[in-house]
């Protein structure tokens, strides 16, 4: 059981930010920023390899301290919290080094390369109280994927049946001109883990986990290692079935889940993040208006954001309690993304049980598959 006595009682969370990049600009800071009007944190340090950046970031923030090298950082200032906002090859070093160092740890998605790398984090957290290691999935978060996901839980709309979650977006070659992109060993894959790993993750968030998966994954475009478009069908515990669809080469870009229940349709449209009105429950016939309006309420609009999981993060750490994505609620979403590359890859069905250690696509999400080529014919 959680400790009944937090070690943070009546007083700031100290945080550091690793990684200077925009991520850590434009996302983390302002979220811990934020919560330090609020008294609840303090960002103590910064750390990034390349000293100008790190510089910079201390000084427009008003931070302490910057450092080039992390092991420092912990023996030195000895944070509570590690937010990391750098590429996915660095993660899980990083992880394990904050952990290790007594510090809770926030990481950007996608959290790491292979689901080996993901057991090895875990195995390096507290026992119960933490210190545990959340990702950053903050489209669960904010007032609407609240109020569906406990329409959903309580049966409300009815059983779910079909759905469908779709990241369709657009990146052009000088996005996949910085280094560690497209790459298997620094990325770990392309738009199914680096960009629709969010919408899959709130689709996993809402329904539960899945059974069995069976995809197709294809480079048409870009002259990268991964592929740049993805599709999937997934089937649920629940029965209900799904389709996934990944992609960086759509001009008109979307983010969208539709869940189609017995009783209504929920669906939520938007890009980058989502609010109530990016909601949308439609009733199927003979449901009661009145039944309709209880289930369009969702109450005071508190969009998804960094800032909407962090201000949970807190409060988890001020508990003592394990933060929803980190554990086996985190790793749901990297089993799903394993399994779509591994059934892509060897053109076969693929169970949730089926990857475990041994298996080639549990240390790398390409299986080190020989040969694949999934160009244009």
């Amino acid at each position: 059981m959680p400790s009944s006595t937090s070690p943070f009682t009546g007083r700031r969370i100290r945080a550091a930010v690793v990684g200077a990049g925009a991520i850590g600009r434009g996302s983390h800071l302002p979220a811990l920023a934020r919560l330090a009007e609020e008294g609840e944190t303090e960002v103590v340090a910064v750390v990034d390899i390349d000293a100008a950046a790190a510089e910079e970031f201390r000084a427009a923030a008003g931070i302490p301290q910057a450092y080039t090298d992390l092991e420092r950082m912990l023996a030195e200032q000895r944070p509570d919290l590690v937010t990391i906002c750098t590429p996915p090859t660095l993660h899980r070093a990083q992880t394990v080094a904050a952990l290790r160092a007594g510090a809770w740890v926030w990481c950007e998605k996608p959290p790491v390369p292979a689901l080996a790398d993901f057991d090895a984090i875990e195995a390096e957290e507290g026992a119960d109280g933490g210190p545990y290691a959340a990702i950053v999935f903050q489209h669960r978060f904010g007032s609407g994927a609240r109020h569906v996901r406990a329409l959903l839980a309580g049966r409300a709309l009815g059983r779910p049946l079909v759905a469908h979650c779709q990241t369709t977006w657009f990146r052009d070659a000088a996005y996949y001109a910085v280094p560690w992109r497209g790459r298997w060993h620094t990325e770990g894959g392309g738009p199914a883990m680096g960009h629709g790993i969010h919408q899959m993750d709130l689709l996993l968030d809402l329904l539960g986990p899945w059974s069995d998966v069976r995809a197709m994954a294809g480079r048409l475009v870009h002259d990268v290692e991964t592929e740049d478009v993805s599709t999937a069908l997934v089937r649920f515990a629940n029965g209900a079935l799904a389709t996934i669809v990944n992609s960086v080469l759509s001009p008109d870009e979307v983010s969208r889940i539709r869940i189609d229940c017995e009783r209504a349709t929920v669906e939520l449209t938007h890009l980058y993040g989502h609010g109530n009105a990016d909601w949308r429950i439609i009733p199927a016939p003979g449901v009661p208006s009145e039944q309709a309006a209880a289930w369009r309420d969702f109450g005071p609009d508190v969009p998804s954001s960094h800032l909407a999981q962090l201000r949970e993060l807190i409060a988890d750490m001020r508990a003592g309690r394990r933060p929803r994505s980190s554990g086996a609620d985190g790793r749901t979403s990297l089993e799903l993304i394993t399994a779509l590359y591994k059934s892509a890859f060897t053109d076969t069905t693929v169970r949730r049980a089926d990857i475990t250690p041994g298996d080639p696509f549990y240390t790398a999400l390409h299986g080190n598959t020989p040969g694949w080529s999934p160009t244009t014919p």
